[in-house]
C-alpha cells in the first residue's frame, strides 16, 4: 500500500513538473538588476565626486522603484539623502531623465506634477535602461542639479563596463 502511494505522489510531482516547465517557456525573460552591478553604479558616482571634491548621495532602485542601494558620502547634505532617492523612484516611474521633468515643471508650467507622492523633478536622476527596458535608476543629490546629473552619468557608464579582475 505504502509503495503504491509513493509511486503514485511520484508519478503526479513528475506531472506537475512537466506541466510546470512548459508553462514557464511561454513566460518572458526579464533582465533585474543585481545588488552588485548597483554597488559599482554608487562607486562609479561617488568616484566623480571626489574627483571634483562634492559631496553626494546615490540611492539606486529596482524596476519598481524600491531602494536596492543607497550611500552618502561623509558630509554630504541631510536633504541628499531624501532627494536621491526620490530621483532614482521618479526617473523609473516616468521611464525618463528627472531633467526633463524638471524643465516641464519650470518652464513648460505644469505644475499639477508635482503633488504626485515621491516626484522628484529635479536634475540628476536617470532610469537604468537594458534592451529598452526600465530595470531600475539611479538617483544623485547634493550638489547643483548638472553635478548631481554628471555623478549619475558616471554611474551609468558603471553598468556598461567590463567587470575590472
Amino acid at each position: 500500500m505504502a509503495h503504491r502511494l509513493f509511486r503514485f505522489s511520484l508519478g503526479v510531482a513528475l506531472l506537475i513538473a512537466l506541466n510546470t516547465t512548459g508553462a514557464a517557456q511561454h513566460l518572458p525573460t526579464k533582465r533585474m538588476l543585481t545588488l552588485e552591478t548597483a554597488k559599482r553604479m554608487a562607486v562609479a558616482a561617488e568616484a566623480e565626486a571626489a574627483k571634483n571634491s562634492w559631496l553626494i548621495a546615490v540611492a539606486v532602485v529596482d524596476d519598481g522603484g524600491n531602494l536596492l542601494l543607497f550611500h552618502r558620502m561623509d558630509d554630504a547634505k541631510l536633504i541628499a539623502i531624501d532627494i536621491a532617492a526620490r530621483k532614482a523612484k521618479t526617473a523609473v516611474f516616468f521611464q525618463g531623465e528627472t531633467k526633463a521633468l524638471e524643465e516641464e515643471v519650470t518652464k513648460g508650467g505644469r505644475t499639477a506634477l508635482l503633488p504626485i507622492d515621491g516626484f522628484m523633478p529635479l536634475q540628476g536622476g536617470f532610469p537604468i535602461i537594458v534592451d529598452g527596458k526600465v530595470i531600475g535608476g539611479i538617483g544623485v543629490s547634493g550638489v547643483s542639479g548638472d553635478q548631481d546629473a554628471q555623478c549619475a552619468s558616471a554611474g551609468l557608464k558603471a553598468l556598461v563596463k567590463p567587470r575590472s579582475l
